[in-house]
């Protein structure tokens, strides 16, 4: 495959249902229609019925309210010319795909009201040696297809496992693909390595079947042809870029020879949508082999062998027992172990192959009950970045750097006063970005403070198991007073338990993320957002046997307790470095994040002109900034390639965010980049 420098992510398991609800997220059109066959794991607050008489009756501008309609283009047509929608997802009925007609149909009947089109061809894509003909494809093989327009794309006839989709988009408008890859970032999060490198091989093996002047596409990644000779001999091209936080597939055909469709004024990207995506620190683009990432929450060290051999067996096994795969029980024995979280017969587990998109769930559970999260000043800034564009209304509790920036009963009772309907995110026992720990006595003065107001708590597990004095600190057992909590405290309190395995795991190659949630009306909320990338059953089989090899002496609990301190030797190391160029390091006691504040902010910096490109792609004449939060990371990035996160993503003015979970080569790169930016600054 070839890369251009945009950010293409793949996603799995019910893929075409999650992009079309990222999709009209990020759009947030006032009306839309989709297909009744693509309706069934959208939002239920969206769906209404055929009896909407016009587009202006009856509908909210906050609102965005999703029309259920039949897949056959006549009646839709009529439904987009009278109803006149902003966006219109739908499928086409199989009668009408063996020709481009109905797909023509569709398209003059978006471009005339300027309505963007969404257009799912997964039940007639056939990757196979004789495929059936498709209406679509033979239109897009000679005609371009219009800014207004997007094809989604289920292999739905090429599965692998029976629980997993893989799916693709196509536009030529390549701020939707990159919008949306960017939404797919803030909403779902990590696509674990394995399914990016193993699906990513498949889905090009694939596509090699039937990829016309295969030649083309082997001269242009060779070097011997430019990607302007090949469009201008007729050829496509297909762009992918993989990053380390995951990728997705957004393919771009070009054909040449063609003119170029006239514009029309279709509904942009949300206002509110827009702004968070600009000002979230996303993965950075550009040549990935210069950039080091500290930015991540991602394992880069090398992969334990159990960790190895368990994902190897799972994908060599065939014909799995569903007790083989069934991991609610480990699940349940790893919650209480670690944090002697109560379980009951109320109790629901969920699970997604990424813990961002469980957070997305909770954060539009609190919406859907009119709450307020609360973040304390010092959080992952991506959950916040997901509250900020699902537009949650958001509170920040302060915290204070004599504390280290923990958050204290004092403070949460203070802010509590003032919030209705509060949601309480805590990371913890490990603080991300701080890598400080909460004490269980610490732990239930805070939930005690919560239960008071009756607070809904999302205690968010998934940076912690690393935890370089574990005798020294003690561990947490919430079974010891949250049953109390409950039943003396406000009855609307209640604690989710958010948790992810990659980093206890010691392993990047699997993403797994699971909540816990024991209040009835809570769980019925959460499964009213169905749209959710579950793990497929490889993944559960190799996360059985690794749990199960964690509770056993010796063997993985070796491996991680290495790990650990390995961690801690990096972490001084980094403290060391970073205060040997003059920033202020808070030392962290857990994990693989920690924060230290510049000494060099509010201070100009000429970067270099060969790092700022125009829009003309000629090179910009040197230039200077005055280094604050919002350009520091920018700043560091173009002169040095470093990646990290500034106090914008962490919420804490001034304070940087750091990761050390990289490779040891990286990891002396990146030591080396602290330095050079400093002799920068002193120039």
């Amino acid at each position: 495959m070839v890369g251009t420098g945009n950010k293409y992510r793949l996603r799995f398991n019910s893929l075409r249902t999650v992009a079309i609800e990222n999709a009209l997220r990020l759009f947030s059109p006032r009306l839309a229609i989709v297909d009744e066959h693509l309706t069934r794991n959208l939002p239920r607050k969206w769906l209404t019925s055929l009896a909407v008489e016009t587009a202006e009756t009856g509908l909210s501008e906050d609102v965005l309210t999703v029309i259920d309609a039949p897949r056959q283009s006549d009646l839709m047509v009529e439904l987009i010319k009278k109803l006149k929608p902003q966006v219109v997802v739908t499928g086409i009925a199989h009668f009408e795909s063996v020709t481009s007609s109905a797909f023509v149909q569709l398209l003059d009947a978006t471009r005339e009201i300027g309505s963007r089109l969404f257009l799912d061809i997964s039940d007639h894509f056939d990757l196979s040696s004789l495929p059936v003909t498709n209406g679509v494809l033979k239109y897009l093989s000679g005609t371009p297809l219009p800014s207004h327009a997007a094809i989604l794309c289920g292999l739905v006839k090429n599965q692998v496992y029976s629980d997993l989709e893989v799916a693709f988009v196509i536009s030529e408008d390549e701020a939707i693909l990159k919008a949306l890859s960017k939404t797919v970032e803030v909403l779902e999060g990590n696509t674990s390595l394995i399914s990016q490198y193993y699906y990513g091989h498949l889905f090009h093996e694939l596509l090699a079947f039937h990829l016309t002047d295969r030649h083309s596409h082997l001269q242009v990644a060779n070097g011997s042809m430019s990607e302007e000779e090949n469009v201008a001999s007729g050829g496509s091209m297909i762009y992918w870029v993989s990053s380390p936080i995951g990728i997705y597939i957004c393919v771009k055909i070009v054909f040449a020879r063609s003119e170029k469709s006239k514009s029309v004024e279709v509904i942009g990207f949300s206002t509110s949508a827009i702004s968070v995506l600009n000002n979230a620190e996303l993965s950075i683009s550009g040549d990935e082999n210069s950039l080091i990432h500290m930015d991540v929450d991602q394992w880069f060290l090398p992969t334990p062998s159990p960790v190895k051999a368990a994902i190897f067996e799972s994908f060599a096994r065939q014909n799995m027992g569903e007790f083989e795969i069934d991991v609610t029980h480990s699940i349940q024995q790893f919650v209480r172990s670690n944090y002697g979280f109560p379980i009951d017969s109320n109790t629901a587990f969920i699970y997604s192959d990424c813990l961002q998109a469980l957070f997305s769930k909770l954060v539009l559970c609190c919406v859907h009950e009119g709450g307020t999260m609360c973040f304390p000043a010092g959080s992952n800034g991506n959950h916040v970045s997901a509250a900020k564009f699902l537009k949650a209304n958001i509170v920040s509790i302060p915290t204070n750097s004599e504390e280290g920036f923990k958050l204290t009963e004092k403070t949460l009772n203070k802010t509590l006063e003032t919030v209705k309907n509060p949601w309480v995110y805590i990371s913890g026992p490990t603080i991300n970005p701080t890598g400080l720990i909460y004490s269980n006595k610490e732990m239930e003065n805070i939930l005690t403070a919560c239960a008071k107001f009756g607070a809904r708590v999302v205690l968010d597990t998934s940076f912690s198991g690393l935890e370089f004095d574990f005798d020294g600190w003690g561990g947490w057992n919430l079974e010891g007073f949250l049953p109390k909590l409950s039943s003396s405290g406000n009855p609307a309190f209640c604690v989710s338990l958010l948790g992810g395995l990659s980093l206890k795991l010691l392993s990047g190659a699997v993403e797994f993320g699971f909540v816990a949630l024991n209040q009835p009306l809570l769980i019925d909320t959460f499964h009213s957002y169905p749209g959710l990338s579950k793990p497929h059953s490889t993944e559960k089989y190799a996360i059985k046997k690794l749990l199960a090899l964690r509770e056993q002496k010796g063997g993985m609990l070796d491996i991680v307790k290495e790990q650990v301190r390995n961690l801690e030797v990096r972490t001084k190391r980094l403290k060391e470095a970073l205060e040997k160029c003059g920033w202020h390091v808070l030392q962290p006691c857990a994990g693989v994040s920690m924060m230290a504040k510049p000494p060099f902010l509010d201070k100009t910096v000429k970067l270099s002109h060969s790092l700022k490109d125009t829009n003309s792609g000629e090179k910009d004449a040197a230039y200077e900034v005055k280094l604050n939060d919002a350009n520091i990371r920018e700043a560091i990035a173009k002169t040095t390639g470093l990646c990290i996160n500034s106090g914008s993503w962490t919420g804490i003015p001034g304070y940087c965010r750091f990761t050390v979970a990289l490779e040891e080569s990286e990891f002396e790169l990146a030591l080396a980049c602290l330095d050079k930016f400093k002799s920068i600054i002193g120039n």
